[in-house]
């Protein structure tokens, strides 16, 4: 379900209001390769399969930042504003990575958004959805608390 708004002052009403939430994304060991390639992280326990099947998790697992940056095409599945020229990464604060995400899990995005404030030149800042645990398995793989 996606909610549209048609400016960034109507993602200020809905605060606490249920969202509801994106599909499955599925994370696959080509988007950890592709990533661990853009960000020169090749540590094994993301990239080498056979090695990681004896390692701590039993499998492959994704980068923290990638669960991270799996958030805007996420957010642009879940939310839409229409009269709006750019959106930008403010920024986060208190970033964790509580438990890995193993390949082949599946990630969604929904919730009630927290709240948002006015930012200048009519935009807002505005805190995504918190996110249900990566593939169903209880415990979230990204936590994040925008600014």
């Amino acid at each position: 379900m996606r909610t549209i708004v048609a400016t960034p002052a109507g993602l200020l009403p809905l605060a606490g209001q249920e969202l509801g939430a994106t599909d499955w994304t599925e994370v696959s060991q080509g988007q950890v390769d592709g990533f661990a390639t853009a960000t020169g992280d090749r540590q094994w326990i993301h990239v080498d399969p056979e090695r990681a099947r004896s390692g701590p998790f039993g499998t492959t697992v994704a980068h923290g930042y990638l669960t991270l940056a799996l958030l805007a095409p996420l957010l642009g599945n879940l939310l839409t504003v229409e009269r709006v020229a750019m959106g930008v990464n403010y920024g986060l604060n208190r970033v964790r990575f509580p438990a890995p995400l193993p390949v082949g899990s599946r990630v969604r995005l929904g919730g009630p958004p927290r709240g948002g404030r006015p930012a200048g030149r009519g935009g807002v800042r505005h805190p995504p959805p918190p996110t249900p645990p990566g593939g169903g398995r209880g415990k979230k793989s990204r936590s994040a608390w925008p600014r």
